[in-house]
């Protein structure tokens, strides 16, 4: 499958790192607005193609594949650029700043009869599946309450404290608590409680989030832009509960019992050895277009959907308008 990367910041160097590694994917061609950053990518990373702009990759038919690089405020035009070119989809979370602008890719995409997903990458990871598999032998009981946190240091980076770059906690770190919880409990959402501390430039730098579930199960998610966090996942059941190690990447998953004064390590799973995480969303892309779908079994179109329309409810409270949107 011939790869191909639409903005070529950190997480594109990640990717094509990657890439690089896997059996039958190239990385066929990359694209940048500046010519000279884009050759040198392209020699570093052995790509074939270096375009100096992104209309211009766009054009190619050889490519099977984009990924959407660029900072949240960018996702939206050069998805539906590269669905109306013809080209298969790869987007980087968060999808969309909205749920009205992933209404509209998936809508095109759907039209266009092009394959479109978010790269949620914990959406696609062996974790997920060892995770699903615990709950559903009843390992636990009952579910009754979740918690997951995850903060970096990343509160200088110009992407993150950016407003019309659709900056803040919310897009790029509560999405994955958001999607920790709703792998593990569903969306079955009777209400959501928010608060944020804001940054001096006008987006959310700490978010606490309450989700009540209509079962009266809840989930306390917390993320800050400010430091880092032991990035924990937290599952209590009637009968255990279960720890997941980096939420974000998990690398073990301990299921205890419900012991009060000693509760008993009952399992500990190690995830398989990986090469980045991200192969497995490019596997997974590669899959489904192959069998001629539109979207991924890991991540459908209509969960996309959801996380956006909790995450536009949480930015609701939290009153961020970005400055494209008014």
């Amino acid at each position: 499958m011939k790869f191909a990367i639409l903005g070529l910041g950190g997480i594109a160097v990640k990717m094509a790192e990657t890439i690089i590694k896997m059996d039958d994917i190239e990385l066929y061609a990359v694209a940048s607005r500046d010519t000279e950053k884009t050759k040198a990518f392209a020699e570093k990373y052995h790509a074939e193609k270096a375009y100096g702009s992104y209309d211009e990759m766009l054009k190619d038919d050889r490519i099977d594949l984009v990924y959407i690089a660029l900072p949240h405020s960018h996702h939206c035009k050069w998805t539906k650029a590269a669905i109306d070119a013809g080209r298969n989809v790869l987007c980087e979370k968060a999808f969309a700043v909205n749920e009205a602008e992933a209404r509209e890719m998936i809508e095109l995409a759907e039209k266009k009869k092009v394959f479109l997903t978010e790269a949620i990458w914990t959406r696609y990871m062996p974790s997920r599946k060892i995770i699903t598999d615990l709950l559903e032998k009843n390992t636990i009981g009952k579910i009754v309450s979740i918690s997951a946190n995850l903060g970096y240091r990343i509160d200088t980076h110009e992407r993150i404290i950016n407003p019309e770059l659709a900056g803040g906690a919310l897009l790029d770190l509560t999405v994955y608590p958001l999607n920790f919880a709703s792998m593990v409990h569903g969306d079955d959402i009777k209400a959501i409680h928010a608060s944020c501390i804001m940054t001096d430039t006008g987006v959310d730098g700490q978010d606490n989030v309450m989700v009540r579930y209509a079962d009266g199960c809840m989930a306390s998610l917390f993320t800050t832009i400010y430091g880092l966090s032991n990035r924990m996942g937290l599952i209590v059941g009637t009968d255990g509960f279960i720890e997941v190690e980096n939420i974000n990447n998990p690398q073990e998953i301990r299921v205890y019992s419900s012991d009060r004064k000693n509760p008993e390590l009952l399992q500990r799973i190690k995830v398989p050895e990986q090469i980045s995480g991200y192969e497995y969303e490019v596997l997974a892309c590669k899959a489904a277009i192959e069998n001629g779908k539109l979207e991924c079994p890991e991540m459908p179109h209509s969960e996309t959907l959801e996380i956006m329309r909790q995450m536009d409810t949480i930015r609701k409270q939290f009153d961020i308008t970005y400055p494209f949107e008014k």
